[in-house]
């Protein structure tokens, strides 16, 4: 058992941790996969935001919503629900930095020029989300859902709710 058991200390400089069992000291690792989701030792969600852009970019091609012959209303439809829940899966545990927060931004706009067959080497903006007739709020989007997740949480009475809200008494 103690071969197999791995620890990870999250920091903002990541550093190794020194814990011992029986005078032997347990393995350090940088990231592991939890429930889905990348785990990293320096708290960054960036390699989890990018693994979710590469998921839901194959969805977009397999659901043809670049075809022309339907609607550009009827197309935006399954895009913010069907694509947009494998982009955004697990976004509300995401910390945002400022460095982020492009990513989904950038995911957005591809969808948004694929589905209008803008090219991406063509010099063209605002036309884009005009276009769609839709502004960008995908970051909109993760703020609310995070802020939903808060709500959900600080309603239960559970032992997260007191971590956040710092009630946690210690022992003597």
């Amino acid at each position: 058992m103690r071969k197999k058991t791995k620890v990870m200390r999250i920091s903002r400089q990541p550093s190794q941790a020194q814990i011992m069992t029986d005078q032997k000291q347990l393995g350090n690792v940088e990231n592991f996969n939890s429930w889905g989701s990348i785990v990293t030792n320096d708290a960054s969600c960036t390699r989890e935001i990018k693994i979710q852009d590469c998921r839901s970019k194959p969805a977009f091609n397999k659901k043809t919503l670049s075809i022309n012959k339907y609607d550009l209303n009827l197309r935006n439809k399954p895009v913010k629900c069907y694509i947009w829940s494998i982009a955004l899966y697990g976004a509300e545990t995401w910390t945002l930095r400022k460095e982020d927060q492009r990513y989904p931004g950038r995911f957005e706009m591809w969808c948004w020029r694929r589905m209008t067959m803008i090219s991406w080497t063509d010099r063209v903006r605002n036309e884009v989300s005009h276009s769609v007739k839709d502004e960008r709020n995908i970051l909109q989007t993760i703020q609310r859902r995070k802020a939903n997740r808060t709500g959900y949480i600080l309603s239960k009475n559970c032992l997260l709710k007191h971590v956040i809200e710092g009630n946690i008494e210690g022992r003597v």
